[in-house]
């Protein structure tokens, strides 16, 4: 069985464009055992694969040609890339936010300025200047003033060595989780999705009867506009006597469906979200949310972990498919795969929390093997702080994530890349409770390369070519990589 590999350009590396898969460490652990009790028992064998896995090494050298020798050819440096996504932390600046009314809105701006006035202070929560050193020091403030001029006011500006840093602009036409996610791995969104009209009823007469009669609900609650947390509040005890599920939306295009996990059923609750999924499918609407939620009351309403995104498949393929098509794994933590609709994903780690989702990320670096990605999203900036406007909650929240930065990047080895990035921005002290348009902030670190100033990147694909790149996979159709900007192979 053989895979078709397309390695960095280079004189051994044009040469050598099929791996022999049984050779290469399988990425199932059941497999492994097999493969390697095989091995054992067979040492020509067992050397002919390690002889393949220097060659792999050698010819995808993502720091530079290797000096060969058995030694060293033994000992290569991994190539492994791990994309945090801290969702809706943008960094202000977007040149097209006068057309979405965002001007001026500036996600990390505004928190730290409303930090350092003493407006984001909580008794029992936090207190002070925004503190986000070990993000400051991958160059979190040289990013921002790249993107707005801004200048953080941090006690230390040192940047440390092999960082990078930069901003991007989006060029996909939303401000939207599935734009931003899938234009950093690469696919920028050149369509209109569709969008419902901020009218009562938002949905139209024909759609509402076919979700009534397909999903066999008696009726429908909402039908409007609203963050969600209010509309479970206002139409919550509703819901529970007559068993019509909730339906909202906001500026996204998105139609998201709140329901009680146990008077509904957080089952038929999913499987309402597919049948509503198909429905909208001929409008390019590019998410239905299943939002489930217990209590009894208004008083007592609270959204679970047990969301789910129904998204549309991306219309053509991204890094994440690229990588899977060539046997790389890649490891979502997160919604990466809703967000995705779980094409080129290998595996899937969830967990309530970004606490928790910061575990499983870990866990995914230890688990992350050569070419393969680890992709993960922190959720809770957005949904919990930004869209509720809780500044306070989302200067916490980033200094929680800072405070458990260094745990990342001590797994970082030579020939791994990890970038820190947003999806698209949602400033806390905007006005309203949906995304701001915003640039967003290209930081992270890369051991044995040279870091740098990546300046201002044109489109968020820049990323995802990156990480091509890195991952020696052949260029993509959008996006230009910086990796030779920060030291990597040219």
């Amino acid at each position: 069985m053989v895979i078709a590999n397309a390695l960095q350009p280079g004189p051994m590396a044009r040469s050598a464009r099929v791996i022999v898969s049984c050779l290469v460490p399988p990425s199932s652990k059941r497999a492994a055992r097999r493969k390697d009790a095989y091995t054992r028992a067979c040492p020509p064998l067992r050397l002919l694969r390690q002889a393949v896995a220097a060659w792999f090494r050698f010819a995808n050298a993502a720091t530079g040609p290797y000096v060969w020798s058995p030694r060293l050819a033994m000992t290569a440096p991994m190539a492994r890339a791990f994309l945090f996504v801290l969702d809706s932390f943008g960094i202000g600046g977007a040149a097209d936010a006068e057309r979405y009314g965002d001007a001026g809105s500036n996600t990390f701006g505004h928190i730290a300025q409303a930090c350092a006035e003493g407006r984001a202070d909580r008794e029992g929560l936090r207190k002070g200047p925004l503190l986000v050193p070990n993000m400051v020091s991958l160059g979190l403030a040289r990013a921002a003033h790249t993107a707005t001029g801004f200048r953080f006011d941090s006690t230390a500006d040192a940047v440390s060595a092999s960082a990078f840093h930069g901003a991007a602009q989006e060029i996909s036409s939303g401000k939207d989780t599935p734009s931003g996610h899938w234009e950093i791995a690469g696919l920028p969104v050149r369509f209109d999705w569709g969008y419902f009209p901020d009218t009562v009823p938002a949905f139209p007469a024909e759609l509402t009867e076919a979700m009534i009669r397909e999903g066999n609900v008696p009726g429908i609650l909402g039908n409007c506009h609203a963050p969600g947390t209010e509309i479970i509040e206002r139409f919550g005890e509703e819901h529970i006597r007559t068993g019509k599920p909730i339906c909202y939306t906001s500026v996204d295009s998105v139609l998201q469906i709140a329901a009680h996990e146990v008077h509904f059923g957080l089952e038929r609750l999913y499987e309402f979200c597919k049948t509503v999924r198909r429905l909208v499918d001929p409008l390019k609407i590019g998410r239905v949310i299943a939002r489930p939620f217990l209590g009894e009351t208004s008083a007592t309403f609270e959204r679970t972990y047990n969301r789910h995104d129904y998204a549309v498949p991306p219309p053509e393929p991204t890094l994440l498919d690229r990588l899977t098509g060539r046997g790389s794994r890649v490891i979502a933590v997160g919604k990466i795969g809703d967000i995705f609709a779980h094409r080129g994903i290998s595996e899937v780690r969830k967990a309530p929390g970004n606490m928790a989702m910061f575990d499983k990320a870990l866990g995914a670096m230890d688990d992350a093997g050569d070419g393969d990605l680890v992709f993960a999203n922190f959720v809770d900036f957005d949904t919990e702080f930004g869209h509720r406007r809780d500044v306070a909650g989302y200067a916490a929240a980033l200094e929680a994530f800072d405070r458990r930065l260094p745990e990342a990047l001590v797994k970082l080895k030579p020939g791994d890349l990890l970038i820190l990035t947003a999806d698209h921005g949602n400033d806390p002290t905007w006005r309203g409770t949906d995304h701001t348009r915003e640039r967003i902030p290209v930081i992270g670190t890369a051991p044995g390369l040279t870091g740098g100033d990546i300046g201002l990147r044109t489109t968020f694909a820049d990323i995802g070519e990156t990480v091509a790149e890195h991952l020696a996979l052949g260029q993509g159709r959008h996006g230009t990589s910086f990796h030779a900007t920060i030291g990597g192979h040219a």
